[in-house]
This record gives C-alpha cells, sequence and structure tokens, in this order.
C-alpha cells in the first residue's frame, strides 16, 4: 500500500526531473524553507510565490508549494517579518508549509517549460533553441524549443492559436508582421526571451513566440527581419506568467508518478490564482 513520502523524497523525485546543475549560474533554484523530515501529502505548483499563492496553499493544506519563479533570487540579510518576502517565508513556516524553487534548471529539462508551451500550441519535431553545452549527450536539454506546426497558416490566425492555447491576461497577445504571411516553422521560449534573437534566427523559425519582449530588442530584430524576403521572424508577445503556466500540469504529472514508483502517493495540484501583475487593459483612442 502505498504511504505518503517525506519532502527529502519529493525533493529527490524534483531533483532527477530538473537537477539543480542545469539552473543558470545566477539563478536560485532549491529549497527554500521546509524540513526534510516531514510528510507531504498534497503539492500546490504555481509561477509565483506571491501572496495569494501562499493564501491558496495554507488554504488548500498544502505541506510544499513547488513554484517556478524563486522568492529569493538575490542574496538577502534578513527575512524579518517586516518586509513582504520575509512575511510569505513565516508564514510558510508556520504553517509548516515548505517551499521549492525549480526555475531555469526547469527551463533546461526535457519536458520542461518552452516544451510545454510549445506542446500547447500543437507544435511537433521539438529540439532546443539554445542547447545546453553542459550536458553533452543530451541534446534535448536546453532554453527554448523549435518546432514546426502540422500545417502553415496565416500569422493572424497562429495569434489566435496562441491566444486560445494559453490562460487569459489583460495584457492578451501582442503581434509583429504581416497578418497575411505564412507561418510553420516556430520558435517558443517560455518567460523572458529576447535575448535568443540571435538563436532564433539561425534556427530558421517564421515566427517566435516569448515574453516581455522590450522596444529596443524587438524593434532591431524586425528591423534585421525587414533585410529577408520572408520578413521572418515575426514577433508574438505574451504575458510572461501565461507564457509559463502550461508547464505546471505536467509538471504535477511527472511528480505524483516519480513518487509512485517509489512507493509513494501524493496529491498534486496546479494553483488557479492568475498571478499576472496587470489588472486593467485601457483601448488606446479610436481602438
Amino acid at each position: 500500500m502505498a504511504t505518503a513520502p517525506v519532502l527529502a523524497e519529493v525533493l529527490e523525485v524534483l531533483e532527477a526531473m530538473h537537477p539543480a546543475r542545469w539552473a543558470q549560474p545566477w539563478d536560485a533554484v532549491g529549497l527554500v524553507c521546509g524540513d526534510p523530515a516531514r510528510t507531504v501529502r498534497r503539492v500546490l505548483l504555481a509561477v509565483d510565490p506571491v501572496e495569494a499563492v501562499v493564501d491558496e496553499a495554507l488554504d488548500s493544506g498544502a505541506d510544499l508549494l513547488l513554484v517556478h519563479h524563486p522568492l529569493l533570487l538575490r542574496p538577502v540579510t534578513s527575512v524579518a517579518a517586516t518586509t513582504a518576502k520575509g512575511r510569505l517565508v513565516h508564514r510558510l513556516i508556520e504553517a509548516g508549509c515548505a517551499l521549492h524553487v525549480a526555475h531555469t534548471n526547469a527551463d533546461a529539462a526535457a519536458p520542461g517549460v518552452s516544451d510545454a508551451l510549445a506542446r500547447v500550441l500543437d507544435l511537433d519535431h521539438l529540439v532546443p533553441l539554445e542547447p545546453l553545452a553542459a550536458e553533452p549527450g543530451r541534446p534535448e536539454l536546453g532554453i527554448g524549443r523549435v518546432g514546426t506546426l502540422p500545417a502553415p497558416e496565416r500569422l493572424a490566425d497562429f495569434a489566435d492559436r496562441v491566444a486560445q492555447a494559453l490562460p487569459a491576461t489583460e495584457q492578451g497577445v501582442r503581434v509583429s508582421g504581416d497578418p497575411d504571411a505564412l507561418v510553420q516553422r516556430v520558435a517558443v521560449c517560455g518567460g523572458s526571451g529576447d535575448s535568443l534573437f540571435a538563436q532564433v534566427r539561425a534556427s530558421g523559425a517564421d515566427v517566435f513566440v516569448t515574453a516581455d519582449l522590450r522596444h529596443h530588442p524587438a524593434s532591431e530584430a524586425r528591423e534585421t527581419a525587414a533585410l529577408g524576403d520572408a520578413g521572418a521572424p515575426h514577433l508574438v508577445d505574451v504575458a510572461h506568467w501565461a507564457s509559463e503556466w502550461p508547464w505546471l500540469a505536467g509538471c504535477a504529472d511527472r511528480l505524483v508518478t516519480g513518487l509512485a514508483a517509489r512507493g509513494r502517493t501524493v496529491g498534486a495540484h496546479v494553483s488557479t490564482t492568475r498571478t499576472d501583475p496587470w489588472a486593467l487593459r485601457v483601448p488606446s483612442r479610436g481602438e
């Protein structure tokens, strides 16, 4: 009969799914707080460790909050409850709920964050946009993904595909390029991806789907694209949270399966709290 694991066993399964060594040097992944000896019966998965998500975790009786974004990305000298982040740490510890982060190590994993984004867009034949050089012999690992649609489609129709596949946000989906241009080869990067334009061009992608596109990198990318006959890559910009949210369900399933292989059982649930920070969109004049 399967029994609930202790936190240490859950962490072993998570480490096997996306080892900490796959994280970028600047990142802060792993266990933030929690007792490895405590039993874990319920896990809540979310993108952001914000107060509303902590509320959801504690209200649901979660023993572990597994998030994508670090709570403490930069070094701190205090987690006093007088600060917003310190308050969350205190609340979690007092409730006996651990906090664990899988960030760029989950980005690089296969399946990982960008795999999930690619799959909800129906892309196939996936390869990393930027392979993980530190893992020879594992060509499937790396940041971003490049894949193909079943058939070419208009950029405008593809943008609608993106809008339908991802959770709704006030930003919606922004597009740069000819709406009637045909696209089939697609590059994606969950989260902020405008540092990857060189890799996107090298991949031969017709369109790049990512988040947080800044004015100057996006403008320069489109000016460079205009030099080519096809005007590619076209750009599709979505909300950061929305681009990474699809990863949560697959991660939950893999965690449950990994623990079941050890004779352990746990409930894993995806947060229903929308943590995109933008709450209102006012249409431009004349829109």
